[in-house]
């Protein structure tokens, strides 16, 4: 059972790695072409789909740290566990005190400003599950490697 928290680790983080840095070089890039006519119903879309994708899985993510944390695979060191469980914190703590009111200053209106900010602020998330993703690499494969 603890190496299955480990490899949902691993899967979850993988995937909101490729979604950040899709949202980070191409969707994000594009916010400053909508007209701001369609500004609001387009930025509405957005939030909904992406929310849709990337909220079971951040849940996902979450539960699976603590299992991580709760039930240790053998091999894998502590701070492993607890580097991942920090991660995932700052990137909760950054989508819902940073990402989300940035996007709510968005909702109505384009405001070039708070786009920046999105954009420049999210390469914090960008580079933190980036880094998680390597890091529950390095879990399974010691998980993998470990002499019984």
């Amino acid at each position: 059972m603890p190496e299955l928290f480990v490899l949902l680790n691993l899967l979850a983080s993988s995937y909101m790695t490729g979604v950040i840095w899709f949202v980070q070089l191409v969707h994000y890039r594009q916010f400053d072409g909508v007209g701001s006519d369609q500004w609001p119903a387009y930025h509405a879309r957005h939030t909904t789909s992406t929310g849709l994708i990337v909220a079971p899985l951040m849940l996902v993510e979450l539960l699976a740290s603590v299992g991580m944390l709760v039930w240790p695979a053998r091999g894998v060191p502590v701070w492993v566990g607890l580097t991942g469980a920090a991660l995932v914190a700052l990137l909760w703590a950054s989508t819902f005190f940073v990402q989300i009111p940035l996007h709510e200053r968005l909702s109505s209106s384009f405001d070039p400003v708070a786009c920046r900010a999105l954009n420049t602020s999210n390469w914090f998330r960008t580079f933190a599950w980036s880094a998680r993703t390597g890091l529950m690499f390095y879990a399974c494969w010691l998980v993998m490697t470990r002499v019984n």
